[in-house]
């Protein structure tokens, strides 16, 4: 497949109603694609009308989990691309609910990834991955040699979508990369029990935030607008014979604890609002790390990616998306 120009595309976003998957939605119009989505209904608002992108997407009203409306999406809209974002991404969720996570993670994986297959003009997948499928490692910061080590619901259903979408790659030659992003945070991530929300919407009400304060558990966070164009990197380098079927690292490289985070989130913020310190020792038993840091070299060197946002820029614009959404 030669680089392809996004004009006139057809593309379909799985999740484009959640976080990352609507701000790919909004850059691919944006270029002049054609947008599809499959959603399912739970959500009373959802990303597509926080980023007003009603009206200007196609949307199947089903669920991955199921193959017919798969199939459905590729056959009603002739899908050329695909980018695969949906999950049930909240990790305290997946801890009490392995099932559901499995079904949606795992099961949505293959039913996509068979629909492209039977597809008669899918020109290329890309795969939304995980950081956290290394889970413990020693040697840091990962590349994408390091060992697949996460243990708990949410990494391991991520490294089960690795594996078969690595199966529909070599099995069926089907065209796909996997993109294993940091932490990503920005605008309109409506998932409060992630700390970056949290912490920005509880300070815009003078309310006290709760955070881990053990300094040894770090996260790499990158910026929603690096995110999406790691994943349109990664789709335009698809006709490249060393992308296709590999995973690609993307990061910052810079990991921070929560309370250096949320010092930073008050310095913007001019806010004197002091957290309450949670207790850690479970936090590592559960999460099974310490420092998450990946090294995103891999990218650089092939698809010519680097981050575009430091953490103080990419916070800046954050805060002030959600001082003006609360307003409102």
């Amino acid at each position: 497949m030669d680089k392809m120009s996004w004009k006139g595309m057809k593309v379909l976003v799985t999740g484009a109603n959640g976080f990352i998957g609507s701000h790919l939605a909004k850059v691919l119009i944006e270029k002049k694609a054609e947008v599809t989505t499959i959603i399912n209904n739970k959500k009373k608002i959802g990303n597509i009308e926080i980023l007003n992108l009603k009206g200007k997407i196609n949307i199947i009203h089903g669920d991955i989990i199921s193959i017919e409306d798969c199939k459905k999406a590729f056959s009603k809209y002739d899908i050329d691309f695909c980018f695969h974002i949906a999950a049930q991404a909240i990790v305290g969720y997946a801890d009490i609910n392995p099932l559901p996570t499995f079904e949606s993670n795992i099961k949505g994986t293959w039913n996509v990834l068979e629909a492209c297959r039977l597809s008669k003009n899918i020109k290329g997948v890309i795969i939304a991955s995980s950081d956290r499928v290394y889970g413990q490692q020693k040697n840091i910061p990962f590349t994408e040699n390091s060992p697949l080590n996460g243990y708990s619901p949410d990494d391991t259903s991520k490294i089960c979508v690795e594996i078969i979408s690595k199966c529909y790659f070599s099995v069926y030659n089907l065209p796909l990369a996997i993109a294993r992003n940091a932490n990503t945070y920005g605008p309109a991530d409506m998932n409060l029990s992630r700390i970056i929300p949290n912490v920005i919407t509880k300070l815009i009400r003078n309310e006290h935030p709760a955070i881990i304060g053990d300094e040894s558990h770090k996260r790499d966070y990158l910026y929603i607008k690096d995110a999406v164009n790691a994943y349109l990197k990664l789709a335009e380098n698809l006709h490249k014979n060393d992308v296709r079927g590999e995973a690609f690292n993307f990061g910052t490289k810079s990991p921070i604890s929560a309370l250096e985070l949320y010092n930073k989130i008050i310095r913007l913020m001019g806010k004197g609002i002091k957290p309450k310190i949670l207790e850690t020792y479970e936090v590592k038993e559960k999460n099974g790390f310490g420092v998450q840091s990946i090294d995103s070299s891999k990218a650089r060197k092939i698809l010519g990616w680097k981050p575009e946002y430091g953490l103080d820029r990419g916070l800046k614009e954050t805060i002030e998306w959600y001082k003006i959404y609360l307003s409102k």
